[in-house]
């Protein structure tokens, strides 16, 4: 256990204040033991694995920061087919990789996301096509007010896009996460246009994943969300807001007052969405007058060079620089078009401004 620790060494963007003690968990029965004392204690509790979705405020955190690092991967196989199951530390584009390198597909256009397996089924983690709960066998949660643990299917997570019921809550800690994959190296259905273009096959196709793997990174690297320490652009949480699902009665008159912005002859994105159409919210960003490094090259805090969508540290930013810029893009993309972005990371003792 360590005392006064910036918890900016444990998140992406590299931003955070001190928590009281930071405890490190290295196996499942130790955070188990870890958790259930802090809470019965009255010790409050912020639990960090990867800290790929952490927006955590100068101010710190007023109690324990527990750090998952339970790393272990096993493969086995039922009636259904392969699987491979992770401990919650584990690095998630690792343990993609360990998939590929052991013959299997599935996970492929998940590689390159920064973070630890145990938090992808919380907000159902997707990328170019492939979510999370596509391949989602099971996960391992500890019930935080009984100390019990247990297996939970897909089906008792209500996931959605970028959401489950395991989000916004912490009487639960995801222990271990079970995914589902493909024998043969053989990828998902690839669903994502650009993709399918950069590897040649139709929409719908599968290929090997190894080649999928190696696309994904490549497209990744060019959009500054592949982790490198040297690489300011990616001092992020990835992409910070979500794209907009705009309900089917109200999509009409957005479409129309986005296009008295940009001109009637505007190619806007949307995408069928459960319940209306979804929206990118970078083309909204980048059309509401942010651009690639707003505001300025010397700004502290700004918007990735590479992609609009990622809000970033340049090194001397503080939490409160980071916070004000997302809050400046969201207020500056409803007053031109009439549509809110939701921040995708988590906030801990900060919030974003309307």
């Amino acid at each position: 256990m360590t005392h006064a620790q910036p918890l900016s060494a444990f998140t992406t963007l590299r931003l955070g204040g001190p928590a009281d003690a930071v405890v490190d968990c290295t196996d499942t029965d130790a955070l188990i033991d870890t958790v259930t004392a802090l809470d019965r204690a009255g010790t409050p509790v912020l639990l960090i694995a990867g800290g790929s979705n952490l927006v955590i405020g100068d101010d710190g955190f007023a109690g324990t920061a527990v750090v998952i690092a339970t790393d272990g991967v096993e493969f086995g196989s039922d009636d259904a087919g392969p699987y491979v199951t992770a401990q919650a530390g584990a690095d998630w584009d690792s343990l993609v990789a360990a998939t590929i390198d052991a013959g299997f597909g599935g996970l492929e256009c998940l590689s390159g996301i920064p973070g630890a397996a145990g938090t992808t089924p919380v907000q159902n983690v997707g990328a170019y096509g492939v979510e999370v709960g596509d391949l989602l066998r099971a996960v391992r949660l500890l019930d935080r007010a009984t100390g019990d643990t247990r297996w939970a299917g897909p089906d008792e997570l209500a996931l959605g896009y970028r959401t489950s019921n395991l989000k916004g809550r912490d009487d639960h800690v995801v222990l271990a996460v079970s995914l589902r994959l493909n024998d043969g190296g053989t990828s998902q259905p690839i669903a994502y246009r650009e993709l399918a273009r950069r590897v040649g096959v139709d929409e719908g196709a599968t290929a090997p994943a190894v080649d999928i793997r190696a696309t994904v990174l490549e497209l990744r690297r060019s959009k500054g969300m592949v982790l490198d320490a040297d690489d300011h652009d990616t001092w992020s949480a990835g992409s910070f807001f979500t794209n907009p699902i705009v309900g089917d009665d109200a999509i009409d008159g957005v479409l129309d007052r986005i296009r008295a912005v940009v001109g009637d002859d505007a190619a806007i994105p949307q995408f069928p969405a459960d319940g209306g159409s979804k929206l990118s919210a970078g083309w909204l960003i980048e059309r509401a007058g942010f651009t690639r490094g707003y505001p300025s090259e010397d700004a502290a805090a700004r918007l990735s060079t590479k992609h609009t969508l990622a809000l970033t540290n340049r090194g001397a930013a503080s939490t409160a620089d980071l916070v004000a810029l997302a809050g400046t893009v969201r207020r500056g993309v409803l007053e031109r078009f009439g549509v809110e972005l939701h921040p995708e990371p988590v906030f801990v003792n900060c919030s974003l401004p309307r």
